[in-house]
């Protein structure tokens, strides 16, 4: 076959738009991953740093985040903070154009209130945008028998981007919430999917992932109820 530049670029481009990956998601499996859904990203007006967009997905996600919960998927809620009093930064950080500002947290980085975090779930510090970055995110994961991770927060083509592409990198299968993740230029948002979409992530709404969790758990329950009203030695040739 002779591969024209026709023909790739349009083999690309239809997997950047409408590429889906093969696996499914199993709620024993999987984990939500909040990533850095906390003050300066996400209350309003608060720093420097806010991302409107993140605060008007936070209400879709904090539903995504209660039916994780229902379904006995962990949620993982993750925070950039100043840890270790900045040495264990990426030094080149510093250089970059989004740290010309003087301003500073007041304190400890913390969920943004509205979203819910409850003190009986894991809640990780990160000192850069990758969530596995100088993290116990991978050992959290592993020993909680995870290997898929839904991945939902802020910024979509930094941190989230980022966790999606280490996470991918070690082997989890990917689930990215196309809804359910925001950045600060919403321009920036749909190229960040279709890089994801063509070969890191499964890119689904909220809606697709509730609704697959919730096929997923209605199945297993169906087949639990039909092995148990099976009476033991019925076979269907006597």
């Amino acid at each position: 076959m002779n591969y024209t530049e026709e023909w790739v670029t349009a083999r690309a481009r239809e997997a950047y738009e409408y590429g889906r990956a093969s696996f499914a998601i199993r709620p024993e499996r999987s984990a939500l991953l909040v990533i850095d859904m906390q003050d300066e990203f996400v209350r309003p007006q608060w720093s420097p740093y806010w991302v409107p967009a993140a605060t008007r997905m936070a209400p879709r996600l904090r539903r995504l985040v209660e039916t994780c919960r229902a379904a006995g998927v962990p949620v993982i809620w993750t925070i950039f903070d100043d840890t270790h009093l900045g040495w264990d930064r990426p030094r080149a950080l510093r250089h970059l154009p989004h740290a010309d500002t003087d301003w500073r947290r007041p304190g400890p980085a913390a969920v943004w209130e509205q979203m819910g975090y409850r003190a009986d779930e894991v809640l990780i510090r990160k000192p850069s945008y990758g969530a596995f970055y100088d993290t116990p995110l991978d050992t959290v994961l592993r020993n909680l028998g995870r290997d898929t991770v839904l991945i939902s927060g802020t910024l979509t083509n930094y941190c989230c981007g980022t966790t999606a592409r280490q996470a991918y990198e070690r082997g989890y299968h990917v689930v990215f919430g196309a809804d359910v993740t925001a950045t600060d230029d919403e321009s920036r948002q749909e190229p960040e999917l279709a890089v994801l979409r063509k070969g890191f992530a499964r890119v689904l709404t909220a809606d697709e992932i509730t609704q697959e969790i919730t096929q997923e758990i209605a199945q297993e329950i169906s087949h639990e109820n039909t092995h148990e009203n099976t009476p033991r030695g019925h076979s269907r040739n006597r």
